[in-house]
C-alpha cells in the first residue's frame, strides 16, 4: 500500500505518517515527492510517499461466507459501489460479531480508498450503514453495524490510539495537568477512553460539540480516587 503525507519538514511528514499509521518507523519506506522552500510570506512543505514493507502487514484475514440476504447484498452493493467510483476491489466478510458485520476491501487503490486519516473510509462505512438499515424494516431484525476496512487500517489505527492514549496519561501523570487531544470520531474516542479506564488516578471526557469532539485527559488527585 502507498500513502502520501506532508509536513513543514520531511521529519513532521514522517511523524504524521507513523501516528495515522501506527507503525514504526522502521516499517515502512519513505520517497519525497515533492518540496517547496520557505519563503517570506510561505512555508516549507514537504511531500511524502510512504510505501509499506511487507513485514508490516498482519497476519491474513479471515475470510467469511454470507450467510444472510443482508450480508450477500450489502458486500455486493459495496463491490458496486467501488466499481463505480472507479477504484474497484474485492470486499469479503472479515468478521460476525454482536450485531457487527466486518467487511475488508481489497484493492490496488486502498490508499485512496482509505484517504486522509480515515476520512474516505469512514464516509463510505456510512453510507453501508444506510443501506444496510433497509434490511431492518424487511426483515423485523436490526440490521447488523457495518465496519468498513482496507489493508487492516482500523486495527492499526486503533493499536496507534492506545499507545498515544497511555503516552498521554503518563504526561498528564507527570504534570498533574490535563492534557486535550485532537479532534476525533466516536469510535476514536471510545478507545483512548477504554484503554485508560482502569488507570485510578486517570479520568477522560469528550469536549466539544459535533460528530468529533476532544478528549481531555485528567489527573484525579488522592482525595477524588477516595471519593469515587
Amino acid at each position: 500500500m502507498v500513502m502520501e503525507f506532508d509536513g513543514r519538514t520531511e521529519k513532521e511528514a514522517i511523524e504524521k505518517a507513523i501516528a495515522e499509521l501506527g507503525l514504526e518507523r522502521d516499517e515502512f519506506d519513505v520517497e519525497i515527492v515533492e518540496t517547496s522552500k520557505k519563503g517570506f510570506f510561505k512555508k516549507g512543505n514537504v511531500k511524502i510517499k510512504v510505501y509499506l514493507n511487507s513485514n508490516s502487514q498482519p497476519g491474513e484475514t479471515k475470510k467469511y461466507e454470507p450467510e444472510t440476504d443482508c450480508e450477500k447484498k450489502t458486500r455486493d452493493y459495496l463491490e458496486t459501489l467501488l466499481e463505480k467510483m472507479g477504484l474497484p476491489g474485492k470486499v469479503f466478510i472479515s468478521f460476525k460479531e454482536d450485531n457487527k458485520l466486518g467487511l475488508s476491501i481489497e484493492s490496488e487503490y486502498s490508499g485512496i480508498l482509505i484517504g486522509k486519516k480515515g476520512k474516505n473510509l469512514d464516509a463510505i462505512q456510512l453510507l453501508l450503514n444506510v443501506y444496510a438499515g433497509n434490511f431492518e424494516e424487511s426483515s423485523g431484525t436490526p440490521a447488523p453495524r457495518i465496519v468498513i476496512d482496507a489493508e487492516n487500517y482500523r486495527v492499526r489505527k486503533e493499536e496507534s490510539l492506545v499507545r498515544l492514549a497511555i503516552k498521554s496519561a503518563e504526561q498528564v501523570r507527570r504534570s498533574r495537568r490535563s492534557k486535550l487531544l485532537e479532534p476525533m470520531n466516536p469510535f476514536e474516542r471510545r478507545v483512548v477512553h477504554t484503554a485508560l479506564n482502569g488507570m485510578d488516578d486517570i479520568a477522560t471526557k469528550s469536549d466539544g460539540e459535533g460528530l468529533f469532539k476532544q478528549v481531555r485527559i485528567i489527573y484525579r488527585r488522592s482525595e477524588d480516587r477516595v471519593q469515587a
